[in-house]
């Protein structure tokens, strides 16, 4: 079985929910999450993986001073993709089951709050603790949050029970939103992460030019250095315009200790239509360059001591648009809550790679090892999800 990434393990469809949860966090004032309930059901499919599940989230405040959340997530993996394909494995399944659970704490201008995160898959599982405090100035016009997590994982290997590995990440974020105009709102962001520990995909290969015959390719093991530093530097803003639209826009700088830079640029437009109706689009891209360590083939075994064939951390843009629609549904059977939407977003994906070279051409014997085109591939994104206010 080869995992999806090294980052053990966000799926793609996750952390666009993510950064849409990030965005709306990032410019609202200190005050506690609705009392609400989101079923949700997520797909993507693209580059020989699927992944699709369900998430149900529900929000509880108590005398509007503590409000009290949980989610249940679950992915369901299939996967065929290159790394799999190259390194001669087939075709695998597996379940990604995770829980948190999270307290809010509001107090005259501050929000305090703390979360706990536990993912548990077959060969991995992870815990994660988070703080954070948000505190509000000048008339509520300014907003300055900080928040510190940990998460504790433990990596395993499947059919080899002696193999386990551990890794730490440590995150430290500081955050300040400013409301400009009574129109104009803006917040910017810094975050620093420490990894380490194993950081390595235990499943993937590195290639290198087989001796005895050129043309061809063998493998070994990757190796990663055991320390991650990263810093991140994000800027959000949301424009509401005359007629009942929005603007939103994200830029957002990553750079690391292991050379690699990102630069990522969002634009959406969201325009609400009757009383019932809000539609959006948007656009995003992102830009990045490869690791220090990474090659896509090397000359021979072992030429290297730090080596990586993540295509993940090699030189690649991705191209997004999306379209979003939500309907607020009036109806006397759902009259027990205050409000209850039904919203369908769909997100395409382009993921062209400079110098990560489609490997299976070589191993059908098509072309020469080292020779092969650069690889891309596209990908669709659901998220479907019913919402209940009370």
């Amino acid at each position: 079985m080869v995992p999806l990434s090294n980052s053990r393990r966000w799926t793609l469809a996750g952390v666009l929910a993510t950064l849409w949860l990030a965005l709306a966090a990032a410019t609202q004032a200190a005050v506690l999450p609705e009392d609400r309930l989101d079923v949700l059901y997520h797909s993507f499919d693209g580059g020989g993986v699927t992944i699709d599940g369900p998430s149900i989230l529900v929000r509880k405040d108590f005398a509007s001073t503590v409000s009290v959340s949980a989610n249940y997530y679950v992915d369901m993996i299939s996967s065929a993709s290159i790394d799999v394909e190259v390194s001669g494995a087939s075709r695998y399944t597996e379940e990604r089951t995770e829980y948190s659970v999270g307290v809010d704490y509001l107090r005259d201008r501050t929000l305090m709050s703390l979360s706990y995160t536990n993912s548990t898959e077959n060969d991995f599982e992870a815990d994660t603790y988070g703080i954070s405090v948000s505190q509000e100035f000048f008339g509520a016009m300014t907003t300055l949050t900080m928040g510190f997590s940990q998460g504790d994982n433990v990596i395993k290997r499947r059919n080899d029970d002696n193999f386990e590995r551990e890794s730490r990440g440590r995150r430290y974020s500081v955050g300040i939103s400013q409301v400009l105009t009574k129109n104009w709102m803006a917040s910017i962001g810094i975050e620093s992460v420490i990894d380490e520990g194993y950081l390595q995909n235990p499943y993937r290969f590195v290639r290198f030019i087989n001796p005895a015959n050129p043309a061809e390719y063998s493998l070994e093991e990757e190796n990663y250095p055991d320390t991650r530093n990263s810093d991140a530097l994000a800027i959000r803003s949301i424009y509401y315009l005359p007629y009942r639209a929005a603007l939103r826009g994200e830029y957002r700088n990553y750079s690391d200790n292991w050379g690699v830079q990102g630069e990522n640029f969002e634009l959406r437009y969201i325009h609400p239509v009757g009383q019932s109706w809000v539609f959006e689009a948007k656009a995003r891209l992102y830009d990045q360059t490869q690791a220090d360590f990474y090659q896509d083939i090397f000359q021979f075994a072992g030429e290297k001591t730090l080596r990586a064939r993540d295509k993940e951390l090699s030189t690649y843009t991705t191209t997004s648009l999306g379209i979003g629609i939500s309907y607020q549904i009036r109806s006397s059977y759902l009259s027990v809550f205050d409000k209850s939407t039904i919203n369908l977003f769909w997100d395409f994906m382009q993921f062209d790679y400079d110098n990560f070279r489609d490997a299976r051409e070589s191993l059908n014997g098509d072309v020469p090892a080292g020779q092969e085109s650069m690889y891309n591939f596209d990908a669709n994104v659901i998220r479907f999800f019913i919402s209940f206010w009370y």
